[in-house]
């Protein structure tokens, strides 16, 4: 049939259809009924692929290189944080094993101290804690021994008994590089041998220490230190393994120069490197080999980081949703009061934690120029105007460093009491602070002998009767720092509350290079100040009593290199640091002792602390999981964090 005709006859059979039903005309029995068309089946749809989840992080500066013993910036130890996956992390002042099963002690078995032997020639470590060779006239601790008080001076003959430390260092079975190949003991001692290469740049003083550093078996590293050579923090001296597979046939050299350690590293963490675009930004992905991989982490696919050096223009990236996490590497704490605004407008998360880092004011009480002794009789020397504590109690009494924190920091940090945090768990809670008390201060300063002798309270006092400073010279002070903007507000701060008291102050405002130049001719290093504002922390979270011992004096004699910088120098408190860092912890002697140097120290105030240096860093609205800890690494905890419905 001509197919027009067909088409013709079935719109009319159809009709009639359609004609009948709209009547309301039954179907005859007999009539037959059109047999239903069956119906379509629908076609697959393709499941939608859901948009890459993407954190962008902005660093305040490239880093310059990802090689470990390359001498990594802050910006690149922030990425290495997305690389490697610990092995271990410092959260709260606490330690925690991330790639091993435990972390060693005593108690679980870990590790031990043992008796051995020790003859002439050998080496150890002696009584002052330098690594030196047994021989006639040295001072060492025998077994048991853990004071000054039981120390000996060796014979040059007879053989001796030590303590020595072994720890054992288990790591999780199912660790593996970002490239597939499993990560092993030996990797850690790869690391172990590349960072006693003079080419590395690695502190050497734990190497030092160290005897053996060797694989006890796949999972197992094993570290024994030198005779007589007690660290109270020993469960830490694992060093972070590196892919001995890709990088072993290389020298320690030519690592800094190799792309495959310095630019593109393989790790066991959350994320692998795919790109870095010099001068622009470094993108990361999923590592499908991450051994938390299969519990879902990480929450983002892709890592990228920016680089901003200008404070300013991450803020506006961070307000236009191109930056959600500003690392601290980022120099914000200028930008407290904007940071509280974004804050409270719900433009932004801000976190600020202060932490290990301290802004102290060191008074020259021996300066360098003492050093070949005292002398005033032919004007060589200035007068020692320190001498008496309660001239330096005075200066802190008269000091208002609670309007810094309230004004230039906007209360976010607080005003030390010594060394260590408050919320350090070998902070002594039983020192009083020194409150801003200008009638306290004043009457420290007339007990040393200072007095108003010109009845004009606008010129300083003057020395009448004042231990090593002759008659009439006025407590008139140089103060001195870098032309940092904190720091100028917060001199401009104390220099008023100091002259409160009748102390004179002249402020001097240099740059970090003239400030932290070298000794002798250094400023800070040389020794060469009446008042002098800096910055004092550490990465770690041992409790730095070194700072202010006598071995810590920067002088000719180790090349001006040292922390104590003012030339404190007591045997009381060093003997109360020493006998702190031969005990270990859960010794009531590691308590004891770290608070006593504390006790010391905030009686003897041989520098003031000003207030916590604040850790800042921001984050945009609906981001979880961003964990920020004054101890930590700012990504210590990358792979948790998350945004969207994870975060109701």
């Amino acid at each position: 049939m001509n197919p027009n005709k067909r088409f013709a006859a079935l719109a009319s059979f159809l009709f009639v259809l359609l004609f009948i039903a709209a009547c309301g005309l039954p179907f005859s029995a007999a009539t037959p009924q059109p047999t239903s068309a069956p119906s379509a089946t629908p076609l697959p749809q393709p499941t939608p692929t859901p948009a890459p989840k993407v954190l962008t992080v902005c660093l305040g500066e490239e880093p310059n290189t990802l090689y470990p013993f390359g001498g990594p910036n802050a910006a690149a130890r922030t990425v290495l944080a997305a690389i490697n996956d610990g092995p271990i992390d410092t959260v709260g002042y606490e330690y925690q094993p991330v790639i091993l099963t435990q972390l060693p002690s005593l108690e679980n078995g870990d590790a031990q101290i043992v008796k051995t032997p020790v003859q002439a020639g050998g080496q150890v470590v002696d009584a002052s804690g330098a690594v030196v060779l047994l021989e006639t006239g040295v001072r060492i601790r025998p077994a048991g021994c853990r004071s000054d008080d039981c120390a000996i001076t060796y014979d040059g003959a007879a053989v001796i008994e030590m303590d020595q430390m072994i720890v054992n260092f288990r790591m999780r079975p199912d660790l593996t590089w970002s490239d597939g190949a499993p990560l092993t003991a030996d990797d850690s001692v790869f690391a172990f041998t590349l960072a006693g290469d003079p080419a590395s740049i690695a502190d050497t003083y734990l190497l030092d220490r160290t005897q053996v550093y060797e694989a006890a078996d796949a999972n197992t590293v094993q570290w024994w230190g030198k005779p007589g050579f007690i660290d109270p923090s020993y469960f830490t001296n694992f060093w972070q393994p590196m892919p001995k597979h890709l990088w072993g046939e290389f020298s320690a050299s030519q690592m800094p120069n190799l792309d495959i350690s310095s630019r593109s590293p393989a790790g066991w963490g959350p994320y692998v490197i795919q790109e870095w675009a010099a001068g622009d930004h470094i993108t990361l992905t999923k590592n499908p080999y991450y051994f938390r991989a299969k519990d879902g982490y990480p929450k983002f696919d892709t890592l990228t980081f920016r680089f901003f050096a200008d404070p300013n223009a991450a803020l506006t990236e961070l307000v236009a949703g191109r930056c959600d996490i500003l690392d601290p590497s980022i120099r914000l704490d200028n930008h407290a009061a904007l940071l509280q605004e974004m804050e409270e407008g719900g433009e932004a998360q801000v976190f600020f934690a202060p932490g290990m880092t301290i802004e102290w004011l060191g008074l020259g009480s021996s300066p360098a120029s003492y050093d070949d002794g005292y002398d005033t009789f032919y004007q060589k020397d200035r007068p020692d105007i320190f001498a008496d504590p309660r001239t330096r109690q005075g200066i802190a009494y008269c000091l208002d460093r609670q309007s810094v924190v309230d004004n230039v920091l906007l209360g976010r940090s607080a005003v030390p009491t010594t060394y260590l945090p408050v919320e350090h768990p070998l902070y002594d809670p039983g020192i009083d602070s020194i409150p801003f008390d200008p009638s306290r201060g004043r009457s420290l300063l007339e007990q040393a002998g200072w007095r108003d002798t010109d009845g004009d309270p606008a010129t300083p006092l003057a020395a009448v009767n004042v231990k090593n400073v002759p008659a009439g010279v006025p407590l008139l002070l140089d103060y001195v720092t870098t032309t940092a903007t904190q720091r100028r507000q917060a001199a401009d701060i104390l220099a008023q509350s100091l002259a409160q008291c009748g102390i004179g102050v002249n402020l001097r405002f240099l740059s970090q290079n003239e400030l932290y130049a070298p000794g002798p001719d250094g400023v800070l290093f040389g020794r060469r100040f009446d008042l002098v504002q800096y910055a004092m922390g550490v990465n770690g979270i041992e409790p730095p009593c070194r700072w202010f011992t006598s071995a810590e004096i920067p002088s000719a004699a180790n090349g001006w290199v040292g922390t104590n910088v003012t030339g404190y120098k007591n045997k009381e408190y060093d003997a109360a640091c020493r006998a702190a860092q031969l005990a270990l912890p859960g010794e009531q002697a590691y308590v004891d002792s770290y608070r006593a140097t504390q006790v010391l120290f905030a009686g003897e105030l041989p520098a003031i602390p000003l207030y916590y240096r604040l850790r800042v860093s921001a984050a945009r609205p609906g981001l979880c999981h961003y964990d920020f800890d004054a101890t930590a690494n700012p990504l210590w905890n990358v792979e948790a964090i998350d945004s969207g419905e994870a975060c109701n």
